[in-house]
């Protein structure tokens, strides 16, 4: 063959016969799967994976490292509950109470006896609120235990005639329930149980109320220090994320405090013209109560309704019943969509894993903070997604002020 014959010859030819034969492998399938693999017409699989699976995996992986960072903080969270929910108290009870601050500070009252006023007035108002109640049942202990007692002996007469239980059958379920709370360990373990808990419950108490003095005096330079934490391309975005979730926050906590004074109100109103005894004390409870949504103003409508029965019967309680159902219905349909509207809207199955996930992880308190945390959370994450509602524009971080030059 001429020279110019062999350099016609392609070059894919000319690799192949160079190259030596191999006596197991299939060449000829070699050199045919050396190319790349069209699937389909612009798609091309590299290494034996399609395109579908390597989006996939980006997005598995991508998913569980997402997981295990919220894990790592629920666990953290969880860790330093003692410390994180005094915290979440702290700002709260801010929330409520900081127009009180700033009103004093418009009476040219300077920032920190303001909000010192605010700390203590609220201290008084909450020790009074328990006095009354500690004055109300020792003054009605004596009517109160005798009308437990004809409750207890109406019950006894309800499970005999319903459910067939003879008095020997309740007597004896009643000596297994105390059995088992004072046999073996188990008053022990609850009475050091009911200890670590007092103690922990005070210590929280003084953490929150430090709390509150320095987020009514200093709020404005602990957020500012906070942001300044961030860098700087996202400090604008979380500093107008950490204002709108403030104004959601609040409007949350003052339309929750008029939602359960109205509720407190008609329940306690209704208790005391049917003649309960402790109206006071089941006002307040139904005021805190209703701080928890749809868990709360039911365990507080139970109470209501159990001292109904105990104390005048079941007429009584079925009465007292239709007037739970009455103000909450009030509440559900009328108070709560005109004063929360749009701006702190959470669907009623996140409301109920928040409470879930708040009693888990705090117990009682938890859920009480639960809810608002979910609404600040809701909007946080409306807002960087640019689908927010805005109560109010959101203000700018505050500026030092620069002393202006002085000329000679």
């Amino acid at each position: 063959m001429s020279e110019t014959g062999r350099d016609e010859v392609p070059v894919q030819d000319r690799t192949v016969a160079s190259d030596d034969a191999s006596p197991v492998a299939d060449n000829e399938v070699l050199e045919n799967t050396s190319a790349p693999v069209v699937d389909e017409p612009g798609t091309t699989v590299k290494h034996g994976v399609t395109p579908a699976m390597e989006i996939a995996s980006a997005w598995a992986w991508r998913f569980l490292v997402v997981v295990a960072a919220v894990l790592v903080i629920g666990y953290g969270m969880r860790y330093l509950s003692e410390v994180v929910v005094p915290v979440t108290v702290g700002v709260l009870l801010t929330a409520l109470l900081i127009p009180v601050t700033n009103g004093l500070q418009k009476l040219r009252l300077p920032r920190g006896p303001a909000a010192g006023i605010t700390v203590v007035a609220t201290i008084v108002v909450v020790a009074g609120l328990l006095t009354l109640v500690g004055t109300q049942i020792a003054g009605q202990f004596e009517d109160l235990s005798n009308q437990v007692g004809e409750g207890v002996q109406r019950l006894r007469e309800m499970a005999r005639i319903n459910f067939g239980l003879t008095d020997d059958d309740i007597t004896e379920l009643f000596r297994q329930v105390r059995e088992q709370i004072t046999t073996g360990g188990a008053l022990g373990q609850q009475a050091a149980a009911v200890g670590t808990t007092a103690t922990h419950v005070v210590a929280g108490l003084f953490i929150s109320l430090f709390c509150l003095f320095f987020f009514l005096y200093q709020g404005e330079q602990i957020w500012s220090w906070l942001v300044r934490l961030f860098p700087r391309r996202a400090r604008e975005k979380a500093d107008s994320s950490g204002r709108k979730a403030w104004v959601s926050l609040t409007a949350f906590v003052r339309a929750t405090v008029i939602v359960a004074a109205v509720d407190a109100i008609g329940i306690s109103l209704g208790a005391a013209i049917l003649g309960l005894p402790l109206v006071s004390a089941i006002g307040i409870l139904v005021f805190v109560g209703a701080f928890v949504p749809v868990v709360g103003a039911l365990v507080s409508g139970s109470v209501a309704v159990l001292v109904a029965l105990v104390a005048k019967g079941p007429i009584v309680a079925i009465i007292m019943l239709a007037v739970v159902i009455g103000v909450q219905q009030l509440e559900a349909h009328v108070l709560q969509p005109f004063l929360l509207g749009r701006a702190v809207s959470v669907h009623p199955l996140a409301i109920i894993l928040a409470i879930a996930t708040g009693v888990v992880i705090a117990g009682i308190v938890g859920a009480l903070v639960a809810v608002p945390t979910a609404a600040v959370l809701n909007t946080i994450v409306n807002h960087l997604a640019g689908n927010d509602v805005d109560p109010e524009p959101p203000r700018p971080l505050p500026r030092r002020r620069q002393q202006p030059a002085t000329t000679d």
